[in-house]
C-alpha cells in the first residue's frame, strides 16, 4: 500500500509539474505581442488580411537579427537604380548630385518613420494596411496599383540593363557592343530579342515559377555576392587608371544655359526616388524582429550603407566616364580604360551584375504577382494552390515585361515614368497624406508641416520632370524629319 502511494504522489507531482510548464510557455507567449504578430511572409500578398494566432505563429521564434534585418533592408534599398546615378551626376555634376541623394535619404528616413509610428497606433502589419486604416478599401486599392507599376517598371528595367550587356544598344545613337558581340560578333543569335527571349524562357520563367520564394535563398545570396563584386572592379578601375594616366577633375555643378536647362534638372528626381524605394518591404522586416524597437535604427543604418554605395558608384562611374556617361552606365564598360586588362576587366563588370539582376528579378516577380492576383480576384483561393490561374499570371506578367523590354530603347524613360508617378506615391506621397489624414490624432504640428512640404516638392518636382522628359522624346522624334 505504501508503494502504491508513493506511486501516486509522484504521478501527481509529474502532472503538476507538467501543468505549471505548460502555463509558464503560455504567459511568456502571451506577454509577448511580437509571436502573436501576424508574419508577412513571402507567399503572402502585400496586403494581408487580419487574422488571429494560428498553430505556427506560436512556435518559438527567437526574431531576426539587427544585422540580417539591416542586410535584408538594404538588398531592397540597391537595385537597378544604381546603374543610373552615375547619369545623374552627368546632370547635376558631382557635388550638386552627392548632396541629392544625401538629401532624398533624409527624407526617405523621415516618411518611412511617420509610415511606423502610424501602423502602430492603427494596429496594422503592412503598408496596405495604413493605407486602408487612413482611407479604407480605396486607399488599399491605389496602393496595390501603385505597386503593380512600380515592380512592373523596375523589372523591365533590369531586362533592358541585361539586353544592353549583352547584345548592347543603339538608344544614344552611338552602338555600343554587348558581351556576346564583343566575343563572336554581330549574329543573329546575339541580336537583343533573341538574347531576351532565351533568357525569358531559360532563367527567368523557372526561378518565376517556384510557389515558395524561400527556394531563392541561395540565388539571393548569390546576387548579392556579384552586386559587391561590381561595385569593387569599378572603384578598383578608378584606382588603377588614376596611376597609370590620371584622372580629369570631374564637374560639381551643373551646366546651366537657359531654362530648358533647368527644367532638365528635374529629371533626375525620378531616379533618385527609384533608388531609395524601400518602403513597401519595411513592415516584413519589421514583424520579424523580436524587438520592434529596432526597427528606425535598422532603417538609419540601411539608408546611411545605400548612401554610401550610392556615392562611392556615382564618384567612380562619373570619374570613369565623365560627360560621356551613359543613362545605363554598364553600357559604358565596352571601350578601352586605359589600364591593363582592360577589356576583361570591362566583361567581368557588366556581367557580374547581369547576373545579379537576373537572380533578383524573381524577388521583385513575386510581390507583383500576388498583388495583381489579389486586386483581380480578392475572394478567390490562395494562388499558389490554383496552378492554372498562377501559370496564367507568371506568363501574362513575364510577356509584358519582355514586350517592354523590347520596346522601351533607355531604363532613363522607364524611370522618367514609373519613378515620377508609382515611386514617388509609395515612397512620399502616401506616408505624407497618412500623417496629414491622422485618423488616430497623433501628427504633431511639425508632422503636418513636413507632411506639406514633402507632398508639395514631390509634385511639382516630378510634373516638371515629366514634362522636360516629355519634351526631349519629342523632339527627338521630330528631329529625324527636319
Amino acid at each position: 500500500m505504501k508503494v502504491k502511494a508513493r506511486e501516486e504522489e509522484k504521478l501527481s507531482l509529474t502532472v503538476n509539474q507538467q501543468e505549471k510548464k505548460t502555463m509558464t510557455t503560455y504567459s511568456k507567449q502571451t506577454k509577448n505581442p511580437r509571436k502573436c504578430k501576424q508574419p508577412i511572409n513571402e507567399e503572402s500578398p502585400l496586403l494581408p488580411n487580419q487574422r488571429g494566432c494560428d498553430e505556427q505563429a506560436v512556435q518559438e521564434f527567437n526574431g531576426a537579427s539587427f544585422a540580417g534585418a539591416v542586410f535584408n533592408l538594404s538588398t531592397t534599398i540597391i537595385g537597378a537604380g544604381i546603374m543610373a546615378l552615375p547619369a545623374t551626376m552627368k546632370v547635376l555634376g558631382l557635388g550638386v548630385g552627392i548632396g541629392m541623394i544625401i538629401f532624398v535619404a533624409i527624407l526617405t528616413e523621415a516618411s518611412v518613420e511617420m509610415l511606423l509610428r502610424f501602423s502602430k497606433v492603427g494596429k496594422v502589419v503592412s503598408f496596405g494596411g495604413v493605407m486602408g486604416d487612413a482611407f479604407g478599401k480605396a486607399g488599399k486599392v491605389v496602393f496595390q496599383l501603385c505597386i503593380l507599376v512600380n515592380n512592373l517598371g523596375t523589372l523591365i528595367v533590369y531586362m533592358i540593363i541585361i539586353g544592353d550587356v549583352l547584345s548592347g544598344t543603339s538608344s544614344t545613337g552611338v552602338h555600343h557592343a554587348g558581351v556576346l558581340e564583343g566575343w563572336f560578333g554581330e549574329h543573329w543569335w546575339n541580336g537583343r530579342t533573341f538574347v531576351l527571349l532565351v533568357t525569358t524562357i531559360f532563367v527567368f520563367a523557372p526561378l518565376a515559377s517556384l510557389k515558395r520564394i524561400d527556394s531563392l535563398r541561395y540565388t539571393s545570396a548569390l546576387a548579392v555576392a556579384l552586386a559587391v563584386v561590381f561595385l569593387v572592379i569599378t572603384a578598383g578601375i578608378v584606382v588603377i587608371k588614376f596611376f597609370y594616366e590620371g584622372i580629369s577633375m570631374p564637374r560639381f555643378l551643373p551646366n546651366v544655359s537657359d531654362i530648358a536647362s533647368v527644367w532638365n534638372l528635374f529629371t533626375v528626381v525620378p531616379v533618385l526616388v527609384t533608388a531609395f524605394i524601400c518602403h513597401f518591404n519595411v513592415h516584413t522586416i519589421d514583424n520579424e524582429l523580436e524587438d520592434s524597437l529596432l526597427i528606425q535604427p535598422i532603417v538609419q543604418t540601411s539608408l546611411a550603407l545605400c548612401s554610401s554605395v550610392y556615392i562611392l558608384t556615382s564618384l567612380f562611374g562619373f570619374l570613369l566616364f565623365g560627360d560621356s556617361t551613359l543613362d545605363d552606365v554598364l553600357a559604358n564598360f565596352d571601350t578601352n580604360l586605359g589600364i591593363p586588362y582592360s577589356y576583361l576587366l570591362n566583361d567581368i563588370v557588366r556581367i557580374s551584375y547581369a547576373l545579379h539582376l537576373m537572380l533578383v528579378f524573381p524577388v521583385i516577380f513575386y510581390p507583383l504577382r500576388l498583388n495583381l492576383d489579389d486586386l483581380v480576384f480578392p475572394s478567390s483561393r490562395p494562388l499558389v494552390s490554383d496552378n492554372c490561374r498562377f501559370a496564367l499570371s507568371t506568363i501574362g506578367l513575364i510577356s509584358v515585361v519582355f514586350v517592354g523590354a523590347n520596346f522601351i530603347p533607355s531604363i532613363w524613360d522607364v524611370f522618367q515614368f514609373s519613378g515620377a508617378t508609382a515611386t514617388v506615391c509609395i515612397g512620399f506621397i502616401f506616408p505624407a497624406a497618412i500623417a496629414l489624414r491622422d485618423r488616430h490624432r497623433i501628427a504633431t504640428r511639425k508632422d503636418k508641416i513636413f507632411s506639406v512640404f514633402m507632398i508639395g516638392l514631390a509634385v511639382f518636382s516630378n510634373v516638371i520632370a515629366i514634362y522636360s522628359d516629355a519634351t526631349a522624346l519629342l523632339k527627338q522624334k521630330v528631329s529625324p524629319r527636319a
